[in-house]
């Protein structure tokens, strides 16, 4: 167990039947930065059984924050979703990931693109000062199927902008662009159809993507990120090919929403 941190969860929220959030503490050892994700997990028959998840809080929080989906037959999950405040949960003390601020070449804009529980890094970024002092404009797409599903949609229309630190950056350089694919609601639509049709940048008012004013990262399904990227290139964005690289656009490859 030594590659493990044992945190106390002090924190639990069932958002609907499929979505949940913990938070634990967070020991005084453990560093990353804003953006990366840790294995985590619980000890079941004697052994750590452990999965990649993003870190939804940010690097300076007192307490660590998880987004979760609900598998009811998942190895873990099944096991994670009845977890309560007083348990113990296992975090891995290096955590590491390609969704960093480092890994983006310099420009005006940045999309945060996610899919379901695929909003956890961006959780963390949103509340990350360096991001506010790199870009003019920072716009969050957030795609799901049920409107239930948008978790933290008044953390970021109501909370965050009110935020006595940040709410002053919130309001003047973070877009919310919430969209659903089954309920009727103001958006509506794929995350890589409004893109590529064009009628997200009509929504929010800025020019489509290009290469010298936008900057991407993507996280969500492992058909989502493929049919992302394939679209960034289309627009002339190129990719990090590994961490360290800085690029025009990052995936998230180690979490699946």
């Amino acid at each position: 167990m030594s590659k493990f941190i044992h945190e106390t969860v002090t924190h639990v929220h069932h958002w609907t039947d499929h979505l949940f959030t913990i938070k634990t503490t967070r020991s005084d050892s453990l560093r990353f930065r804003s953006g990366e994700f840790a294995m985590i997990g619980l000890e079941v028959d004697g052994k750590p059984l452990v999965r990649a998840y993003s870190i939804a809080s940010p690097a300076w929080a007192e307490e660590l924050e998880f987004f979760s989906i609900k598998v009811q037959d998942g190895p873990l999950t099944s096991h994670l979703q009845h977890i309560k405040v007083g348990d113990t949960l296992l975090v891995s003390k290096k955590p590491t990931g390609t969704l960093v601020l480092d890994d983006l070449l310099p420009a005006k804009h940045l999309y945060l693109l996610a899919t379901g529980t695929g909003l956890a890094p961006f959780l963390s970024l949103v509340r990350e000062p360096e991001m506010y002092e790199r870009f003019e404009k920072i716009i969050l797409v957030h795609g799901v199927r049920h409107t239930a599903e948008l978790a933290y949609q008044d953390f970021f229309e109501n909370e965050l902008p009110g935020d006595e630190i940040f709410g002053q950056w919130v309001r003047e350089k973070l877009i919310y662009y919430p969209t659903v694919t089954r309920d009727e609601f103001k958006n509506q639509g794929r995350v890589t159809d409004i893109i590529k049709s064009g009628k997200l940048f009509t929504d929010i008012g800025l020019a489509p993507m290009n290469k010298d004013d936008d900057r991407v990262m993507i996280c969500g399904s492992m058909a989502m990120n493929a049919d992302m990227s394939a679209i960034l290139d289309d627009f002339g964005l190129t990719v990090s090919p590994r961490m360290g690289v800085p690029a025009d656009y990052v995936v998230e490859r180690a979490f699946v929403g």
